[in-house]
């Protein structure tokens, strides 16, 4: 596979990601579809195997996805503004701090945004609550699955 088709499944999933964000947008399945074009273009083992558990964990989220509260943002009192920003920091977050930056990115970003949205230290952490219950959970474990796959493609090819 050549460096541009990389470079173009990248940006596909990278899209996915934020479409994982905006209501509406499918970007698990963007993302599972960059995984799919990747191992049908490359055919060799490791990129099945990547396709193979890409696949059974997105399932396995789409499963868990209706023991999660379902996406309400308006509830949460939050502008749309600090959502999209919480969930830019956890994908930051991600590969920053492999894995677990993706929680704290997204939970602290959130804190920030509303810490200086609205002024003071118990209000911010009484909006990521609010958040959290609101769209938090089932954003962040859709994200956070989104983001596995995105890695382990990510390790594939730079160390397959």
């Amino acid at each position: 596979m050549g460096v541009w088709q990389l470079v173009v499944v990248a940006l596909v999933m990278l899209l996915g990601l934020i479409g994982v964000l905006v209501p509406g947008v499918p970007g698990q399945a963007i993302v599972w579809a960059a995984v799919l074009w990747w191992a049908l273009t490359d055919m060799t083992p490791l990129a099945w195997g990547v396709l193979i558990g890409a696949t059974a964990l997105l399932l396995l989220n789409q499963a868990l996805k209706a023991l999660l509260p379902p996406r309400r943002p308006r509830e949460s009192g939050a502008p749309r503004r600090t959502l999209l920003l919480g969930g830019l920091g956890a994908i930051t977050g991600f590969f920053v701090v492999p894995v677990v930056g993706a929680v704290i990115g997204y939970v602290g970003v959130i804190y920030g945004a509303e810490r200086l949205r609205l002024g003071s230290r118990g209000a911010g952490w009484a909006s990521v609550r609010s958040v959290m219950r609101a769209t938090g959970y089932s954003v962040l474990v859709e994200l956070f699955a989104c983001l596995l796959v995105t890695g382990a493609w990510l390790g594939a090819v730079v160390w397959g």
